[in-house]
């Protein structure tokens, strides 16, 4: 929308359409008065935007229609449940249904008269009991769901079955808990196949099945993820290696991106990812523009072969589609502390693949070094190492007073091994004062062989950034004010002391999608 206040809920592929429904505040670019809006799209590009799927107008939804899952049966019934805040606050779940399954668009919404249909239980506060997830079927006929909550400072996610979607049974114990990571919103759970490539309805389990365990943390707001097995015996679900577990382990990104949810894609059969991304400049700025929030452009999930303990997170294919002019910069050499400018059609809106090499002999000459690095922590893109940092510089004015970098960093152990770091910089993003600027980024396997590649999504003021066909992801929400529009240019940089790198670049200039607003007589 063009106004008012955006954070993600639900989305599903019917009649033809994706759907898209996310919490909206119609009358300002601030939280509160939260309804649904609703928006479908025949490509996950170009979408239209639909009246109002559900509004706040119910003793136990009136303080905000907040975020839930659909479902799709297989008698082609469309269930939605969703989380009201009640009169009094409290947190409980509702129902709604489509008014006319026959239309594709879903325009009209019913809320179910019985509303609500599930109330936190005894031992759960009843401000900690929110966000239903896409059901699952169960072998015994009965459907599943989950609930995030907490019981003190430990998350868990609690299940519920129903044969109805109207009435149901807690299951003893809890699908997953993870001491001293407080409130899990938004949980998902959902299967990877360990050999195809294709996504998986969210009933599949079987052998050659992982699940992934996500939650987003609350206290931090952010969304991590583990992969695991998901047992038809216990109903629980146990992750791989309990190092890397829900809320201490993996992130599905390291930057600004929170509140994500997955559905399965049966018309390509893949699986989607959608997360929200907030603003981080000031409130008085959001309520200047009139506006607040965006969703990331949506990204395929599949397992990761290779290292066999991460997700794959690729934008889909049909971004594609906004290409416009290429240009090609082939094996560029990069010595040690310098910058070269990359002369391109349009630097505020370009997809961009990267592939780096580090020169050989630099690696065998180097012995230990900074094995302690860390993105956040080690200065950013402006300190200097013997392997890194080298990448990309975004949103870039002529003489860099603006810039975002994207890059990796290496470090060398003992032992001659390597690890690899794939970072952002926002500190000098922009010129503004009312913005949060951190550097982000987090470690990235690297598997012997593969060259160090990143691809990266620049639209004005988000950077969506994929290091090794996914491993890592970073969002960006940047605010320039002099690397805008024209002003705005794109260097490769190298600021190591020891390596030069090589660098081979693709870019492309991106169009705008086109966004409508709907009128009644544009439903073909």
């Amino acid at each position: 929308m063009s106004n008012g206040f955006l954070l993600f809920v639900g989305p599903m592929f019917y009649g033809g359409w994706y759907h898209f429904f996310y919490q909206y505040n119609p009358d300002a670019a601030v939280w509160g008065n939260i309804v649904w809006g609703h928006a479908v799209s025949k490509d996950l590009i170009e979408w239209l935007h639909l009246p109002l799927a559900m509004v706040a107008d119910q003793w136990y939804d009136t303080n905000g229609v907040w975020t839930g899952s659909a479902t799709l049966l297989s008698d082609g019934q469309v269930i939605m449940l969703y989380t009201g805040a009640t009169n009094e606050s409290v947190q409980v779940q509702n129902l709604a249904y489509p008014a006319d399954l026959s239309d594709p668009l879903l325009v009209d919404w019913v809320k179910y008269p019985g509303n609500p249909v599930l109330v936190p239980p005894p031992g759960i506060d009843d401000r900690d009991f929110r966000d239903p997830t896409t059901a699952w079927y169960w072998p015994d006929g009965k459907w599943r769901i989950a609930i995030g909550s907490k019981v003190n400072k430990t998350g868990i996610s609690l299940v519920y079955n129903t044969e109805d979607f109207k009435k149901y049974e807690l299951i003893e114990g809890v699908l997953h808990a993870v001491p001293g990571t407080g409130m899990w919103e938004c949980v998902d759970l959902y299967p990877v196949s360990l050999k195809e490539d294709n996504g998986l309805d969210t009933s599949f389990n079987g052998p050659g099945v992982k699940h992934v365990l996500k939650a987003s943390l609350d206290d931090d707001k952010n969304d991590y993820y583990a992969i695991g097995t998901y047992s038809l015996e216990s109903g629980n679900w146990t992750p791989d290696n309990s190092n890397l577990d829900v809320g201490i382990g993996l992130r599905y990104d390291y930057g600004k991106f929170y509140a994500s949810k997955t559905f399965y894609d049966q018309n390509k059969q893949r699986r989607i990812l959608w997360g929200w991304i907030g603003e981080t400049d000031g409130e008085s700025a959001d309520i200047k523009k009139g506006w607040a929030s965006v969703q990331s452009i949506p990204r395929t999930v599949v397992f990761d072969k290779k290292t066999g303990t991460n997700i794959l997170q690729w934008p889909v294919a049909e971004i594609k589609s906004l290409r416009k002019s290429s240009k090609k910069f082939d094996k560029l050499e990069v010595g040690p502390g310098s910058v070269v400018t990359l002369e391109v059609e349009k630097a505020t809106q370009m997809d961009i693949t990267a592939e780096f090499e580090i020169d050989k002999e630099a690696l065998k000459r180097i012995g230990e070094s900074d094995v302690e690095y860390s993105c956040g922590t080690s200065g950013g893109s402006a300190q200097r190492g013997e392997l890194g940092p080298f990448g990309l510089l975004l949103l870039a004015d002529e003489g860099r007073c603006e810039q975002t970098p994207v890059y990796f960093y290496v470090a060398k152990g003992t032992d001659g091994q390597l690890k690899t770091f794939f970072c952002t910089d926002e500190s000098r993003s922009s010129l503004a004062n009312d913005v949060d600027k951190r550097i982000f980024g987090s470690t990235v396997p690297v598997i012997k062989g593969e060259k160090l590649s990143m691809r990266i999504l620049v639209d004005h003021s988000i950077i969506e950034s994929f290091a090794q066909g996914g491993r890592t992801c970073i969002t960006s929400r940047v605010y320039p004010t002099k690397a805008i529009y024209g002003a705005a240019q794109l260097y490769v940089f190298n600021n190591a002391t020891s390596a030069s790198i090589t660098a081979s670049i693709q870019t492309w200039a991106m169009k705008s999608a086109y966004i409508r607003p709907y009128s009644s007589h544009q439903e073909s």
